[in-house]
Formats: structure tokens, C-alpha cells, sequence
């Protein structure tokens, strides 16, 4: 995934705690742009750091900048906007970078599914293979004291756990479940899931392993002028 426009950067003062930023341009303005991003941000938010943000053409936006990207000051780069996960995830599928989802006749997004009024971020279809249901997780969280080391999640998420229990039953109903986690953070090497931030999380994400859902991490690239998922990495359960 190219950016285009290119980004432009600046430097975080303050991210508020839900969908919003402030920054300072080069030129020593401030702005408010918009933050895709609901989560905790452990790490990714820190005053100072060196962020890359786009800027939309629809000029009905009341903030029509958002921050894509964060530079830390120990040199990694974070990919914060979490609604790039799931392109991400679609073009790396469609191109054959997860070669566990290869195969398949149709790809479909945000397909209305399960008994919990869910929706299901990716699935594939085929004549040939029992249909996939893939659930996309961006995971941005580094444990600094423990080299490579990544969780998911970064906060409480009652969200999660029901899209867990919707991939348990699936697979118990006879289909093909997959939660794939886009590695969006360049220092993370391999991924765990977070029990001492949300225990409840990773019971069920143990459970729904054990029933049959997969499990997929795939690491991206990360650039100010591209993003792309490139290779997998390993998760320890």
C-alpha cells in the first residue's frame, strides 16, 4: 500500500484519547488531526516522536488530516492508523504474501455473520474448500524489556473477545477460522497475546486454538511511502 499523496511529517504534542491529535508542523504551526485509533497506544504516542499523517481529498472532513505513522525515538516505526490493517491484510492475500489463504475463489469484507450480530473482517470463498473466516488484529504493542516481544491487545477489549467466540463457533459449524495479526510495529519479532492486560482475551484465544481457529502473524514494511505485510513471524501462545 502506497501512500498518495505522500505524507507529510511533524512532531506529536498531545494525543487525546479518542480520534484526535495535536502537532506541530515545521513551520510551527498546530494542528488537530484526526487518530484512527481506539486503543491504548502504549508506546506509539509518546510527546515529541516524529509522526507522518495524510491528508484527505474529501474536503467535507472536519479534520482532514490523519496520523498514519510514528517515528520513536529508540528508531522504530509504528503503523497507528488501524484501519490500514485490514487493507493491508486484503492486498497481501489478494498477492499472495499469506500463502496459508491462497487458493480461495472470492474474496468478501465486512460480511455479516455468527449468533453475536458480528461482522467478519475478511471472507473467502471457493468451490472447491469450506469457506474462511478471517478475523485481522493490528498488533503495535512492544514489550521494551523483553527484545522482539509483542502483544495483542494493548487494552481491555470486550470487542476481541466476542470476535473470538464467533471464530470458535465457526470452525465448531464446520468452516475454515483465522485470526491474523498484522504486525505493524518494526521493532516487534514475535507475538504473544496479552494475559497479564486482558486475562480473559487470552483464555479464549487459548480455547478457540485449541478448537480448530488458526493462527496467523505476518510482519509489515514499514515506510513513509509504503506499507506492506512481507513476511510471517512467530506466535507464542
Amino acid at each position: 500500500m502506497k501512500f498518495q499523496p505522500q505524507l507529510q511529517p511533524a512532531v506529536l504534542i498531545k494525543r487525546y484519547k479518542r480520534f484526535l491529535a495535536d502537532i506541530r508542523l515545521p513551520d510551527n504551526e498546530e494542528i488537530t488531526i484526526h487518530c484512527a485509533n481506539t486503543g491504548a497506544m502504549t508506546g506509539c504516542a509518546s510527546t515529541g516522536d516524529t509522526i507522518w499523517y495524510s491528508t484527505s481529498s474529501n474536503t467535507k472532513r472536519k479534520y482532514p488530516h490523519s496520523w498514519e505513522l510514528t517515528q520513536t525515538n529508540q528508531g522504530d516505526t509504528i503503523c497507528v492508523n488501524t484501519a490500514r490493517a485490514n487493507q493491508l491484510a486484503v492486498e497481501a492475500i489478494e498477492t499472495g504474501i499469506v500463502r496459508e489463504l491462497t487458493g480461495y475463489e472470492q474474496l468478501k469484507t465486512e460480511v455479516r455473520y455468527g449468533d453475536e450480530n458480528s461482522r467478519i473482517d475478511i471472507l473467502l470463498t471457493s468451490s472447491k474448500h469450506p469457506s474462511c473466516y478471517i478475523e485481522v488484529k493490528s498488533v503495535t504493542l512492544l514489550d521494551e524489556a523483553h527484545q522482539g516481544q509483542g502483544y495483542f491487545p494493548d487494552a481491555v477489549t470486550t470487542r476481541g473477545q466476542k470476535h473470538l467466540r464467533e471464530l470458535t463457533k465457526m470452525v465448531q459449524n464446520g468452516y475454515r477460522a483465522v485470526l491474523l495479526f498484522t504486525v505493524l510495529h518494526s521493532g516487534i519479532e514475535k507475538v504473544s497475546p496479552a494475559h497479564h492486560i486482558d486475562p480473559q482475551y487470552s483464555k479464549l484465544l487459548k480455547n478457540a486454538q485449541e478448537q480448530g481457529v488458526e493462527i496467523l502473524c505476518y510482519a509489515a514494511q514499514l515506510s513513509n511511502t509504503e506499507v506492506k505485510l512481507v513476511k510471517p513471524i512467530r506466535f507464542i501462545g
